[in-house]
């Protein structure tokens, strides 16, 4: 459960969220420049100037920033840090290092065979086995998206944060992924933020929706009544104009 009370300026812009994402798949939706990747950067502590100006952001209980009393955990899943992991649409992936080693990067406590083991399984999760022995170099930009994917899956967090992760997918490909992965983090019970401007990706799953506009939360509930009431909003506004 991520329990946020936050404010932060960036720019002209504000962000005032004050909310409980309890749901084991949540998706964030709203049009360009809502705030939803700065509240995701936020909630990641990889935010370009940190932590927000004000407020409290914890995850199952445990402050990961808390302004009042000078508190930002690190970004990361190891001891002492915040037990997230993050994916935008730019890879981000280590050149030097070749598709296996870049998704065992965050894996440096377990041993050489259960660390194959586990980097093989994450791949195969996101259908990127085949990657294996490549150089990011060589990756297309959907394949880098999936072996960032499985990077940030390798350690296990107890939250993982999805910024349109798998736009460089055609349509069919990334409802696939995102069906498997779905279906496996519930197994797992790690818990899913994603952020997407597409109205398509928050009814294809079973999620909670987050709908924001102008950097504020303005419904949150199940898919099916939060789009209706939005969509009922823009025809009462077209109809309006």
């Amino acid at each position: 459960m991520v329990e946020l009370e936050i404010k932060a300026q960036r720019g002209n812009f504000h962000l005032d969220i004050a909310c409980r994402f309890a749901a084991p798949w949540t998706v964030v939706f709203g049009p360009s420049g809502a705030g939803k990747s700065t509240l995701l950067r936020l909630i990641a502590g990889l935010d370009k100037q940190g932590k927000p100006d004000h407020g409290r952001i914890a995850l199952y209980g445990r402050y990961l920033t808390d302004t009042e009393i000078g508190l930002h955990l690190r970004p990361g899943t190891r001891a002492g840090q915040r037990s997230t992991g993050m994916v935008t649409q730019q890879s981000a992936l280590f050149p030097h290092l070749d598709v296996t080693a870049n998704v065992a990067y965050g894996l440096p406590h377990l041993s050489v065979q259960p660390r194959k083991e586990q980097v093989m399984a994450m791949l195969e999760l996101v259908g990127a086995a085949h990657l294996a022995g490549r150089r990011p170099r060589a990756l297309s930009g959907g394949e880098a998206q999936r072996v960032s994917l499985a990077r940030a899956l390798a350690p296990m967090p107890q939250l993982l944060l999805l910024d349109e992760p798998l736009s460089a997918l055609d349509a069919s490909a990334r409802d696939e992924v995102l069906t498997r992965l779905q279906n496996w983090l519930r197994e797992q019970k790690i818990q899913t933020i994603l952020v997407t401007h597409d109205a398509a990706d928050a009814l294809a799953t079973e999620a909670e929706v987050a709908l924001m506009r102008e950097g504020k939360l303005v419904a949150l509930g199940p898919a099916s009544q939060v789009l209706a009431t939005e969509r009922t909003r823009l025809l009462a506004r077209l109809t309006q104009a």
